[in-house]
């Protein structure tokens, strides 16, 4: 587990306020699914494709899920922007350098295929 991405202590202290409440039952460590869910989305893998050293696959995703609807990542990331001072510029870097739509294609028999531009 010592090649894994894991999130500091330091860090975890940061956003652990904005974690919803467990209901009675022990959550799995907050620490490792939410490195998981961070190693999955950073290198663009499917959730089954995570590492079994951040557990579950189906425990990530399940709450990823949870948290997103919760609106967890984003009460997260409002908040570390408000601490993190005065700059001028603020970047995201997107998941994918550049969008792809489909696209439908026309085609009839003994024809060539067109493409809408």
């Amino acid at each position: 587990m010592n090649d894994l991405l894991m999130l500091t202590p330091e860090q975890m202290r940061r956003i652990e306020p904005y974690f919803p409440l467990s209901r009675g039952v022990p959550r799995v460590d907050d620490r490792r699914v939410l490195s998981g869910m961070l190693f999955v989305i950073r290198n663009g893998l499917r959730w089954r494709d995570a590492p079994a050293g951040y557990g579950p696959h189906k425990t990530i995703y399940n709450r990823f899920i949870r948290w997103s609807r919760l609106s967890v990542f984003n009460r997260i990331l409002a908040e570390l922007a408000a601490q993190g001072g005065g700059t001028d510029k603020l970047m995201i870097e997107p998941l994918t350098s550049r969008r792809t739509a489909q696209r439908p294609v026309c085609l009839k028999r003994g024809s060539i295929p067109m493409y809408w531009t």
